[in-house]
């Protein structure tokens, strides 16, 4: 890890444990914004505009919390690294098809990939116990709004 022109509050083995947990989150929340993204360009069928606008909402969690993953990196003098190559080569999330998708087959595909990011989240949460609580109560508060989101899409595929 390069040196950093900021001052960490964290010990180095504490600082690069949870720059990990962080970095990981980091490339599946941008993945996240992209597939979701991708997915409101690209859906058709019944119920469109209702998940058409769902989708949105996901976006912009997705956003904002990669910007709040990226800050908090900042905040223990680490550099966040979001570029494209990066999340290619590092996102833990499932691909998304390409072309149009009906609703169902969207729901499905977000309900599984949220499934994912939730389960890689609760590992990082895990992860951060002992080396930062502040970075292991951000992703706790992610983990409890993608959980919402998971159970808000989960409920379209009820019959």
């Amino acid at each position: 890890m390069a040196n950093s022109p900021i001052t960490s509050p964290l010990k180095e083995s504490d600082k690069e444990h949870t720059a990990n947990a962080l970095q990981s989150t980091l490339v599946d929340l941008v993945d996240l914004s992209l597939i979701a993204k991708q997915a409101h360009w690209n859906v058709v069928g019944q119920h469109f505009r209702s998940v058409h606008l769902q989708l949105d909402e996901l976006v912009d969690a997705a956003r904002g919390f990669t910007d709040d993953v990226a800050e908090r990196a900042n905040a223990i003098g680490v550099s966040p690294n979001g570029k494209a190559k990066t999340v290619v080569e590092s996102s833990g999330l499932p691909d998304y098809p390409d072309n149009w998708q009906s609703t169902e087959a969207t729901i499905a595909a977000i309900v599984d990939i949220l499934g994912t990011i939730i389960e890689r989240l609760r590992g990082h949460i895990d992860e951060t116990d002992k080396s930062d609580l502040v970075s292991q109560d951000l992703l706790i508060a992610i983990a409890a709004e993608l959980e919402k989101q998971h159970w808000m899409w989960q409920a379209q595929q009820a019959s």
